[in-house]
């Protein structure tokens, strides 16, 4: 008889969607971090430790939160360490030499710090320049101007106690400057996944021209980013010098890098499209736990210390490999079976 194929005859089906999630792996990264470090660390689980490794890591939260709208978007800022610096050095500046109240000088800090991100929003939607190349020079550009602010040598200090509160002091229990992390982070996360703004930044990272086609104002949306990674990273400027207690111009210094490391940890693309909130933070605490518990060892092990780039870099090679694997696996196509009849 003949065999007749009744298969319809449709797009090949695929694999259901299997998402490679680095939030659960860098959760058990986390826990493995904490049990090591606890066993092997001195006085690494301790109060002091903990707050004091908060405080250290705010500035660098705050970067990788400004950084992961910018990367959705399938752009990238390298010069928000560099805007960190330049930013410390207006702060004193506006505080010192102009005279204002820290509050005020706060305030303009974060307008500067917005015009600095239209800055390198401008160049990047009007004159169609690479991010990569726009931001690369802006991070030597705003790091001279606070060099040249400064003279190279010239430091901001004796700033006043109700300043310095926002790095030193406590409110219901925790730092004064995780409270302002944790209201940025819970803004950045109702912006990214609650609204619709959102999720035309993922759209853009996929495909600005199809965004394009599909009426998304692709330039506005692309400018209110570079602004508000501008904003944040001014925040970070002012969180940093009230924890230091002095501004000068190589505040931030390497910043940028980190924080990028922290974003592309937690999982979001470098090409734009995938990324959220919570798995940033996760690489945040993931780096700021292995800096801090590296330095906590033991002398008999204090060549571990020597090995925190190394194993940052492995970390993030890590996550990038197991994102493109479950991007290729959730793309692998399966049969639904042979469909084939006999007669």
């Amino acid at each position: 008889m003949k065999q007749m194929n009744l298969t319809p005859r449709t797009p090949m089906s695929y694999r259901p969607s299997f998402r490679f999630r680095p939030e659960y792996v860098l959760l058990l990264v986390l826990v493995l971090e904490v049990l090591f470090f606890q066993i092997n660390g001195r006085n690494f689980g301790t109060r002091d430790n903990v707050e004091n490794m908060v405080r250290h890591s705010v500035e660098l939260g705050l970067l990788a939160l400004a950084l992961l709208p910018v990367i959705l978007t399938g752009g990238i800022d390298l010069s928000v360490g560099s805007l960190l610096g330049l930013c410390a050095v207006v702060l004193g500046k506006l505080w010192r030499d102009a005279g204002l109240p820290w509050p005020a000088a706060a305030a303009l800090t974060l307008g500067f710090g917005a015009l600095a991100g239209g800055f390198n929003a401008l160049l990047i939607t009007r004159l169609r320049l690479p991010p990569l190349i726009v931001t690369l020079g802006t991070y030597s550009l705003f790091r001279g101007l606070a060099e040249a602010l400064t003279r190279g040598t010239d430091a901001f200090t004796n700033f006043p106690a109700s300043f310095l509160d926002l790095g030193g002091g406590r409110a219901a229990g925790l730092p004064v400057q995780a409270w302002i992390f944790l209201l940025v982070a819970v803004g950045v996360w109702a912006l990214v996944h609650r609204t619709t703004f959102g999720r035309s930044l993922r759209a853009i990272g996929f495909s600005p021209e199809g965004a394009r086609y599909a009426g998304l104002p692709v330039s506005s949306r692309q400018t209110l980013v570079y602004v508000l990674s501008g904003t944040i990273a001014a925040l970070a400027s002012v969180t940093y010098t009230a924890r230091l207690g002095t501004a000068k111009a190589d505040a931030g210094m390497g910043y940028e890098l980190a924080a990028i490391t922290a974003v592309v940890l937690g999982g979001t693309s470098i090409f734009g499209g995938i990324g959220s909130v919570g798995g940033t933070l996760f690489g945040v605490a993931t780096l700021a736990i292995l800096n801090n518990g590296l330095g906590r060892l033991p002398s008999t092990m204090s060549h571990a210390a020597e090995l925190s780039g190394l194993l940052t870099g492995g970390l993030l090679l890590v996550a990038l490999t197991g994102l493109r694997l479950s991007t290729q696996w959730s793309l692998r196509p399966r049969s639904r079976g042979s469909g084939v009849r006999h007669f």
